[in-house]
């Protein structure tokens, strides 16, 4: 059967979207620094929702999400996004809004550096609010762990306002966005990680599975110190019953010598 396209009444096709889709520019990231930064946000919050498989979650990959964006080859890719209710086991390439059903992510976070923090800003920012409509949007320098800000749509974006702690509410996802200082995969750094609402840190899969089996080995070292409690207290009461075994003994020779036989006190 050969495919078609419906012809309105008054003769307009509606356009065909295109298929000659371009998902690799080539262009690869500034520094491992920021490739690692990317992978922490998607590989923890993968860790934290792994029971579930209703979201996507993807890190730079193109968004396609008009005719006009593909022939102005106009790429945007942001560096951490996620899109809730949406069959997360599909494999793809990129996110590609007409074939989702018109979906565009529900949370996007970009990595600045000097090169980028004007579009960033700016360019993105806007089309994030007005042609995405994404509800959450954040930004951060990697190398600057003061420069996170987010902005969270109403109607318009309005600016998240930090915490204490200069954590920011991710409304949408219901966790906080705040640095972390350590070392991941050799590079030291202050990292953007994910919390949730209690404050605790959300793990990555090798920092989850560590945790599993910190919690193991004291489980066994408890274990066995309580087999040890035991035996000590099997070995005190062994002990007693050899006492009183013997002053049993005693008592009953002393008996005899009195010429009582104990045996029929």
């Amino acid at each position: 059967m050969v495919n078609t396209v419906p012809i309105a009444p008054d003769g307009w096709t509606p356009p065909m979207p295109p298929t000659d889709l371009i998902f690799d520019d080539g262009e690869p990231l500034e520094t491992n620094q920021h490739r690692v930064a990317m992978n922490v946000l998607i590989r923890s919050y993968q860790q934290y929702r792994a029971d579930r498989t209703d979201f996507y979650v993807g890190g730079n990959m193109f968004i396609y999400y008009s005719s006009t964006q593909v022939k102005n080859r106009d790429f945007r890719g942001p560096d951490f996004f996620v899109v809730l209710d949406v069959d997360g086991q599909r494999d793809r390439q990129g996110w590609v809004v007409w074939e989702e059903g018109g979906r565009y992510p529900d949370v996007i976070v970009e990595l600045m550096s000097p090169s980028t923090a004007n579009v960033d800003l700016g360019l993105k920012k806007q089309l994030y609010d007005r042609v995405f409509k994404t509800q959450d949007y954040f930004v951060y320098n990697p190398f600057d762990s003061q420069s996170l800000l987010g902005w969270h749509r109403n109607s318009l974006y309005g600016e998240i306002k930090p915490d204490s702690r200069g954590w920011l509410w991710c409304e949408t996802l219901g966790l906080w966005l705040g640095t972390w200082a350590g070392t991941i995969d050799r590079e030291t750094a202050n990292w953007l990680r994910f919390y949730d609402s209690k404050g605790a840190l959300v793990l990555l899969p090798e920092e989850a599975a560590q945790q599993r089996a910190e919690a193991a080995q004291q489980q066994a070292e408890a274990a066995q110190q309580q087999a040890e409690v035991a035996q000590q207290q099997a070995e005190v009461a062994q002990q007693q019953a050899e006492a009183d075994r013997l002053r049993a003994e005693r008592l009953a020779s002393r008996l005899r010598e009195l010429g009582e036989d104990p045996d029929l006190l």
